[in-house]
Formats: structure tokens, C-alpha cells, sequence
């Protein structure tokens, strides 16, 4: 009888090669032995209760527009530059301080919207924020 004959062929293999199957779950297994503890790892403390006062509101952002001829505007109210630097530095001295929030047009000069940031930051005020609308979507 030759080894490897046809007849050896013909036949089907019904067994299922089990090592990728137990190579797999070895590796689960490392990454779990891995991870609980990891996860477990907290301190379980209880705390005491206390009354709190509520906190304070948070104050309005203020609105600092500017139109296309370079004129400001407080919160829609218009504003001369030294009235508004003076807006500024009470706005600073407040605890805690609302947000500058500039609107300027986008035909205004750079340097009309250069001045109010720079009258802003000699003010102190520490949030500046620049309000822009969102570009339309391409269909």
C-alpha cells in the first residue's frame, strides 16, 4: 500500500482546529487579568454632609459690538471710547467677571477692533471672546 493515496484524499477532516480558538482566549484572559484590577482599584469613602450655600449666578456676558464705521456699541447701546474704557475697568473690578464678547462687522477696520482688545486687556479683563457666524453648508 503506497503512502498518500487517492482513497487518503477523498476523505473529509471532522475535527475543528482548536489552537487559533485557545490562542484567543489566552489573550482574553491575560487582558482581564490585566484590567480588574485596574478597574477595582478605588477607595471607598464616605463623606459627611454639609449644608452649602447655593453658588452665585454666573454674571451676563457683556456685548461689545462694532458696525461697519467703526462706531461701539455696549450691549446695543452706543459708546464713546473713553466711556467705554471706563465700562471696562468696572467690568474688570467684578468678582466674578463676565466675559467680553465682540461682534465686530466684517467690513469694519482691523484696527478699530485692535483698539477695543487693547483697551480690554489694559482694563484687565482676563475672558475675551469674538462672536462669529457659522459659513453656510455646501449642498
Amino acid at each position: 500500500m503506497a503512502i498518500g493515496t487517492q482513497e487518503d484524499n477523498d476523505q473529509m477532516l471532522s475535527e475543528i482546529n482548536m489552537i487559533p480558538f485557545i490562542d484567543v482566549m489566552l489573550v482574553l484572559l491575560i487582558i482581564f487579568i490585566i484590567t480588574v484590577p485596574v478597574i477595582k482599584h478605588a477607595v471607598n469613602v464616605e463623606l459627611p454632609e454639609a449644608n452649602s450655600q447655593a453658588l452665585e449666578p454666573e454674571k451676563e456676558n457683556v456685548r461689545l459690538s462694532i458696525n461697519a464705521d467703526g462706531e461701539y456699541f455696549w450691549n446695543e447701546l452706543p459708546v464713546q471710547q473713553a466711556e467705554m474704557a471706563a465700562r471696562m475697568s468696572a467690568m474688570a473690578a467684578e468678582m466674578p467677571q463676565p466675559t467680553l464678547h465682540i461682534q465686530g462687522d466684517k467690513a469694519v477696520r482691523y484696527e478699530t477692533v485692535a483698539t477695543a482688545m487693547s483697551l480690554a486687556q489694559s482694563a484687565g479683563i482676563r475672558q475675551i471672546g469674538f462672536v462669529t457666524e457659522a459659513a453656510p453648508t455646501q449642498p
